[in-house]
């Protein structure tokens, strides 16, 4: 596990409600999971509207500028494949200038696929 302080956090956004409850569950626990194995913070923010996706954004803390890495697009995906995809999108993403946190977690975001 990365051993230091936060450098950010992941965040899922979501509705409320019946209709999405399985999808948000995969979709929170693989967040929390991947938050946890890279020191991050995790958030969950809800909204009242009907069915819609589900996503999960990377925010910086040196920026405040948040990051779209996921969207479940309105379907039941399992949880290692969505873990996989949010961490696919932090190493593409660690290279970018703009991302000094996400560059230094890139050889942990390496073991972890």
């Amino acid at each position: 596990m990365l051993k230091v302080n936060s450098s950010g956090k992941l965040i899922v956004y979501a509705t409320r409600g019946l209709p999405s409850r399985k999808r948000l569950e995969s979709v929170q626990e693989a967040a929390k999971e991947t938050a946890k194995c890279l020191c991050l913070d995790f958030e969950m923010v809800q909204f009242e509207r009907p069915v819609s996706p589900i996503y999960v954004y990377y925010e910086e803390n040196s920026n405040g500028e948040r990051i779209p890495l996921y969207c479940d697009e309105g379907k039941i995906s399992g949880l290692e494949e969505i873990c996989s995809t949010i961490r696919n999108m932090m190493f593409v993403l660690s290279f970018h200038p703009k991302h000094p946190s996400l560059a230094q977690m890139r050889n942990e975001l390496l073991k972890l696929s």
